[in-house]
């Protein structure tokens, strides 16, 4: 009898790509069935956007190895360059960590590198986030990694439907729901007035009083637009004067347009209602979403999260196209009346109803026991 535990693989490469998978990690972490190894990289180990290397340790986990694979520039040829290291750092870490398998969340560009090694390298690949349909380069890559994996955990049915319909074999398709969503569902998170107005710059906003949060990231296939866009944004939210706290975009290509254009507006106008963060510690940040009158933009956080905590959204532009989302969610171009009549619409309406369409109870304990007990493969087929 083989009691031999299996060695799987978790890559992380954003701060946000962690706390959305800590549970999963946690199940597989106190699996005796399984032997887990971390490997760290990308904007994960930045310490502008949330370095993580100090929150796993805090959590209680351990990285087997950590990656730098970023190039700066928040260009196009950044995002491709930083791809190409990737592959060959993760390809070097999974011949030294041999694992049975190697698990990687979601559509970065991070996220690909990894898929592409461990593919070389005959390890099977987990896929947790697949099927789903958004805008950008991001959508290409979700599917590319689709392609590359052999084990997929889809958030909902639509997107296991469409990731059968691309040639995956049905019964290595698994939908168990947002481990993110079971995230939020499992924990009573709180933000802290002291912290949130110490950490970031800008004017203090009263979190116990209405507020907005903006999260608005680049459109990599906009990316002549992005800094025009943000300016019609900063405007409409402005004049708006409802205190807000607005996060800066994450590392895409189009962030420098987009950073560029949060500068000059504070230069100029010094917004005395508004407060800019990089990043806020998980459990603040989703404590703060949770008394957010209404979040403005285009992070998938607005489709997810806020489905499951009735949270009011304006999702802006087409970052987020197609992808499938609950009633709290109103969409506006980025036109400045259109997205002040939006959020005021929102307003009006306050809380939600808690939307499910995302979430499935025990999600990452599904995850845990099918990875640990599913028969592998490395050589894919087609399957008609």
């Amino acid at each position: 009898m083989n009691n031999q535990k299996r060695k799987i693989c978790f890559v992380v490469t954003s701060h946000i790509h962690y706390s959305r998978s800590k549970l999963v990690l946690e199940m597989l972490r106190d699996d005796e069935r399984i032997e887990l190894q971390i490997v760290i990289g990308g904007s994960a180990i930045l310490p502008n956007y949330g370095d993580v290397e100090d929150t796993l340790q805090k959590d209680g986990f351990n990285h087997d190895a950590k990656i730098t694979m970023n190039f700066e520039g928040g260009s196009h040829v950044a995002m491709a360059k930083t791809t190409g290291i990737g592959v060959s750092e993760f390809a070097t870490v999974f011949d030294s960590l041999k694992p049975d398998i190697v698990v990687i969340r979601g559509d970065r560009h991070e996220v690909i590198s990894p898929a592409i090694a461990a593919a070389y390298l005959n390890i099977p690949i987990a896929h947790i986030e697949g099927g789903d349909v958004t805008g950008t380069i991001d959508e290409s890559v979700r599917h590319a990694v689709t392609k590359f994996s052999h084990i997929h955990f889809a958030t909902n049915e639509e997107a296991a439907r469409r990731i059968v319909r691309m040639g995956e074999d049905p019964r290595y398709v698994f939908n168990v729901g947002c481990p993110a969503v079971e995230y939020i569902a499992r924990n009573d998170f709180q933000a802290s007035h002291e912290l949130v107005n110490r950490l970031g710059v800008g004017d203090v906003v009263d979190i116990e009083k209405p507020f907005l949060m903006v999260m608005n990231h680049p459109v990599t296939t906009e990316t002549s637009r992005n800094q025009e866009n943000t300016e019609i944004l900063l405007q409409a939210v402005h004049d708006l004067h409802i205190p807000t706290i607005w996060f800066w975009p994450n590392v895409d290509a189009g962030t420098d347009s987009i950073s560029k254009a949060i500068r000059i507006f504070r230069e100029k106008r010094d917004p005395h209602h508004m407060r800019f963060h990089k990043y806020l510690p998980t459990g603040e940040f989703i404590g703060l979403l949770k008394k957010t009158i209404c979040l403005v933009g285009n992070s998938s956080v607005g489709i997810k999260e806020c489905s499951y905590l009735g949270v009011p959204v304006v999702n802006v532009g087409s970052r987020q196209n197609r992808r499938m989302r609950a009633e709290n969610v109103i969409d506006a171009p980025f036109d400045k009346e259109q997205i002040q009549g939006a959020i005021r619409q929102q307003i009006q309406n306050g809380q939600y109803p808690q939307s499910t369409i995302y979430y499935q109870d025990g999600t990452s304990k599904k995850i845990a026991d099918i990875l640990s007990t599913i028969n592998l493969y490395t050589q894919k087929q087609f399957c008609d």
